[in-house]
């Protein structure tokens, strides 16, 4: 007979199973499920390229060509099929598929670290004290935590938000429950990749669990010990869920990259963010409403350059120029293909890809030590957009000649989630209650983008 179905189990087992169970990306094991969930079903997805560190607009989709050469910087734009849609050069193969892309590049908002300035786009909410340190967490979840809420538990197990290698770590679900964490996957471009769900902690096997009604009692005698608040009501869905994630073939089938062809893989490049953009269309394609993918995580081997945080000499021998023409690469590559892949196979009105981070940089550059840079910049940003059934081709808004401002459509990280809720059927005016019974809105203000719907 299996361990854990012999008998009653101890507090310290009981917790050791819960943990195991944390291990599977679910670190809500005894999350919540409460009685404002809306229930609502779509078969819409988003892949969102998040580029955490602050991508530079000037090096990336608003060059300055006409600006001063401080204002500039080192490269020089491409012109693309789309008027007025130049991209920095060292993205060739955006530029081919301009006519798929849509650029917005008047966004902006007030948030100038990266933790605060994450929590801004990611959850709409300007956090209520900045932390220059960087080390701020949300009060409130972010779009794909809503998106999970909003979707509910999936009955095949695979969890409605997953971030690839990770989710982010400045959003917390807060009045959601913890069940509405973002998966972790971990790296899919490792060799033998295999997600964390496929294994439990201490080597636990799936048929252990056959038993659910003793276990579960075991956890409800543990819940009655632990719950002083009621933060652990409702836990029955999250456990069901849980089972689910070891037991369901659609779960490890939709993990499984190995099933795509070597030469697609090869086309969206044998590395972490190729496979990492492979492995979002693979899931989001089984059902997964939100895949977030950490564009920061370094490639093996290779330390320097991960993040997108390009100041001058921000270690010894950063270099913003040399990051770039290591890192542009990678996504040139992985997000194209990603891109075309998604509208080769017809799925360019059901799932949309968004590319941004939490900041622009300053317009002018900074050098120290013989090394060029440009610092956090909240002021002026750009947001790449396509599928969705989105209007592509075009450009949304603009900045002045150097970049330092919204000239044209000013928007905020709030215009551009509601853009992205409405792609995902989600009621961004919903509003979802606190754990003192206050009503939260998805979002306190914020349009969807018309030029886009």
């Amino acid at each position: 007979m299996p361990p854990f179905c012999s008998g009653p189990l101890d507090r310290r087992t009981v917790l050791r199973a819960g943990l195991g169970l944390a291990g599977l990306g679910l670190p809500g094991v005894f999350g919540t499920a409460r009685a404002d969930q809306p229930e609502r079903t779509a078969d819409t997805s988003v892949i969102l390229f998040w580029m955490w560190g602050g991508p530079s607009q000037f090096e990336t989709f608003d060059p300055k060509p006409d600006a001063p050469t401080e204002i500039r910087g080192p490269f020089a734009p491409i012109r693309t099929a789309v008027p007025g849609m130049d991209f920095c050069e060292l993205f060739p193969r955006h530029a081919r598929i301009a006519e798929k892309l849509a650029v917005v590049r008047s966004l902006h908002h007030t948030m100038s670290s990266h933790n605060d300035g994450s929590i801004e786009v990611l959850t709409g909410k300007t956090p209520t004290t900045a932390d220059p340190t960087s080390t701020a967490k949300s009060d409130h979840p972010d779009l794909g935590m809503v998106a999970s809420k909003w979707r509910g538990l999936r009955p095949d197990g695979l969890p409605q938000y997953v971030g690839v290698p990770r989710a982010p770590f400045m959003t917390r679900p807060a009045y959601l429950g913890l069940s509405h964490q973002g998966f972790a996957a971990g790296d899919p471009s490792a060799t033998g990749y295999a997600p964390p769900a496929l294994a439990l902690a201490g080597g636990v096997k799936a048929d252990q669990f056959a038993d659910r009604r003793g276990l579960l009692a075991d956890f409800d005698r543990l819940r009655r010990d632990i719950d002083r608040d009621g933060a652990l009501e409702g836990t029955d869905q999250l456990r069901t869920a849980a089972l689910r994630m070891l037991t369901t073939p659609a779960m490890a089938s939709a993990f499984d990259i190995a099933k795509e062809d070597s030469r697609l893989r090869d086309r969206y490049g044998r590395h972490l963010w190729g496979q990492s953009c492979l492995l979002a269309r693979r899931l989001t394609e089984a059902g997964a409403a939100v895949v977030l993918i950490d564009a920061l995580a370094p490639e093996a081997g290779k330390p320097l350059y991960f993040s997108w945080d390009d100041h001058a000499n921000a270690q010894p021998g950063w270099d913003m120029a040399k990051g770039m023409r290591w890192r542009a690469p990678f996504m040139d590559q992985a997000l194209t293909a990603l891109i075309e892949d998604i509208y080769d196979r017809g799925l360019d009105e059901r799932t949309l890809v968004v590319a941004c981070g939490e900041f622009g940089r300053t317009p002018r550059v900074a050098t120290a030590n013989g090394c060029i840079g440009r610092d956090h910049y909240p002021d002026a940003m750009s947001a790449v957009l396509s599928g969705g059934g989105l209007r592509t081709g075009q450009v949304v808004g603009s900045t002045t000649a150097r970049g330092e401002h919204p000239k044209d459509r000013p928007l905020s990280p709030r215009d551009l989630l509601a853009t992205i809720y409405r792609h995902l059927g989600i009621d961004h005016r919903h509003e979802f209650k606190d754990r003192s019974g206050r009503p939260i809105p998805i979002l306190g203000d914020g349009d969807p983008i018309r030029e886009l719907v």
